[in-house]
């Protein structure tokens, strides 16, 4: 089993920048496939950012650019930079973990993130 606890989400005017954070609970980095996702009141989930065990990147379209994911393997952690924000960039903001050999996946409980003036 792995947990995973994000924070840093909160409220942020338009134009603001916020760092969210994902701490897993073991080292998993190496075989993993860490994301961030976000689910909008109404909407569905959707994928905003992912990293390998290799450290390659992939971003949505709608964030390129303007968020960074990373991660400190040394302290189990993911990061998510998001600058530029805007009021559609408003959601819940998970962190999951994910590896196909076998199928396995974990989610955390998400942190709020409310872009508004």
């Amino acid at each position: 089993q792995v947990q995973l606890v994000e924070s840093g989400g909160g409220l942020v005017q338009p134009g603001g920048s916020l760092r969210l954070s994902c701490v897993a609970s073991r080292s998993i980095f190496s075989s993993y496939v860490m994301g961030w996702y976000r689910q909008a009141p109404g909407k569905r989930r959707e994928l905003v950012a992912t990293i390998t065990g290799s450290g390659s990147t992939a971003y949505a379209d709608s964030v390129k650019g303007r968020f960074a994911i990373s991660r400190d393997s040394a302290k189990n952690t993911v990061y998510l930079q998001m600058n530029s924000l805007k009021p559609e960039n408003t959601a819940v903001y998970y962190c999951d973990a994910r590896r196909i050999v076998p199928v396995t996946t974990y989610w955390g409980q998400g942190t709020q993130v409310s872009v508004s003036a």
